[in-house]
């Protein structure tokens, strides 16, 4: 890595794990080629080989684009230890299986009326794709203690929390933390709250500052300002007067869109417990007894979506086409920003311009009365060759048991996940919210059948 000028870094050696998916890892490319200020090397290393160098294409054309303001080079890597050795920055944005253990993770508990928007965080869902992701982040930690001690990891994989846990628990020297974009969504619904009640227009998301508690896709803000004004108020008189929910901007079919919501469930959770919570309806669902997710017709009331499988894997076929035509010429590279932060917090910590965001690492006292260790999403300062937390104070007693269950399952989960203890795990599989109304024995049942549909990336320890 060389550093030229006070301002820019050329040189730089990003490690690129997985991006087969091709969404996150197009994304990135195209904000660090837009950056005049870094530049350097990226090695892309994917299990889909061919996928990777699909990507290592695409990422050469958005870096020849004759708009890109800096240049990259984009390499394969057959194995991690070549796309580790030297690298300043690791980029973590896996697949954890295929879709078949997704479709395992999201509908097989159907049979026991079990709905999951998501299914990759919490629930039943949560906990399977866990069990396998555990022992890929396992290698993946002990790949960077052996080969890149000193780089700063950035991951992306869900389940987030757990992932990030796991690196802290193989390599605890590990410079590594979570990105997600949830809480960025909420703070655009508090610049649309401002222009709804005609206090401002164009106020950008950036503009507002909000106190970050919780854990990923369970997040929430207990304070939000902007310009010195308590938005926490204002939100209260959004909140009641769109109890019914938001649905300004979305057209007709928004239903058909996995991702939309009109923020009810957000809504009502302020409305119950007086914070806003800060994440997608989709997610914040899940981590709550079945109230919004009890059947597909209390989901549409609610006004979010289950995102079943068919509806990823016709995605998937989209972006592969997309790929094509990317590569083919079919269509034109595009050099449209993706919106994420990973480039800007990179920069802010080659020492290019301190940042505030909100961030998945070990709990060092940022949240007062969650437990010291366990991995939290709060705000933190990114400058030079460091992240500080931000001090956030107390999760309100209210809303401390929601999110205390959830962390001390996460925790046992990654103690079945590394132990391979099933009488563990299956009491926590089975102490999730949205296992309230599932009996034991159904539970079993369901318990052995998911994890035998896991059986490709677990350890045989588990079926001894």
């Amino acid at each position: 890595m060389v550093r030229h000028q006070s301002n820019s870094v050329s040189g730089l050696n990003i490690a690129y794990i997985g991006g087969g998916s091709r969404g996150w890892a197009w994304g990135f490319m195209t904000d660090i080629a837009c950056d005049e200020q870094i530049s350097g090397t990226v090695r892309l290393y994917d299990i889909d080989h061919e996928a990777a160098q699909r990507n290592k294409t695409i990422g050469e054309k958005i870096s020849a684009h004759p708009d890109a303001k800096s240049h990259w080079n984009f390499e394969m890597a057959d194995n991690l230890k070549t796309a580790l050795t030297g690298a300043d920055f690791v980029v973590i944005s896996i697949l954890p299986g295929t879709f078949r253990e997704m479709r395992s993770d999201v509908h097989l508990p159907e049979r026991v009326g079990v709905y999951q928007p998501v299914g990759d965080t919490v629930g039943p869902g949560g906990f399977m794709r866990a069990m396998r992701t555990v022992p890929m982040f396992v290698e993946i930690g002990q790949a960077i203690r052996d080969y890149a001690p000193d780089a700063w990891v950035i991951n992306y994989t869900n389940p987030m929390t757990l992932c990030i846990r796991t690196l802290y628990e193989v390599f605890p020297q590990i410079k590594a933390f979570g990105c997600c974009h949830e809480v960025f969504g909420t703070q655009h619904l508090l610049t649309v709250m401002l222009e709804d009640a005609g206090i401002a227009k164009g106020v950008k998301r950036q503009d507002i500052y909000t106190t970050v508690v919780g854990i990923n896709h369970f997040t929430w803000f207990t304070r939000a300002s902007w310009k010195g004004m308590d938005l926490m108020p204002l939100y209260a008189e959004f909140a009641k007067k769109y109890a019914g929910g938001y649905t300004k901007g979305l057209d007709n079919n928004w239903m058909n869109n996995s991702f939309a919501c009109a923020h009810r469930v957000k809504f009502d959770l302020f409305n119950r417990y007086g914070a806003i919570a800060a994440a997608g309806d989709r997610h914040l669902a899940e981590f709550m007894p079945p109230w919004y997710t009890r059947n597909p017709e209390t989901v549409k009331e609610w006004l979010f979506a289950l995102t079943s499988v068919d509806w990823r894997e016709a995605d998937l076929r989209a972006r592969l086409k997309r790929s094509d035509d990317l590569i083919s010429g079919a269509e034109s590279i595009s050099l449209k920003t993706s919106g994420e932060e990973g480039h800007l917090l990179i920069k802010a910590l080659l020492g290019l311009g301190d940042l505030i965001s909100n961030v998945n690492i070990p709990n060092m006292g940022q949240i007062e009365n969650l437990p010291k260790g366990s991995v939290v999403e709060a705000n933190a300062l990114f400058g030079y060759d460091r992240i500080e937390p931000i001090h956030a104070g107390k999760i309100p007693e209210n809303i401390l048991p929601l999110i205390a269950r959830h962390v001390y399952n996460q925790e046992n989960t990654l103690r079945a996940a590394m132990t391979c203890d099933r009488k563990l795990a299956f009491t926590t599989f089975m102490n999730d919210p949205q296992m309230g109304a599932v009996t034991p024995a159904d539970g079993e049942a369901l318990f052995k059948d998911m994890l035998v549909n896991q059986r490709s990336y677990l350890p045989t320890a588990w079926f001894e």
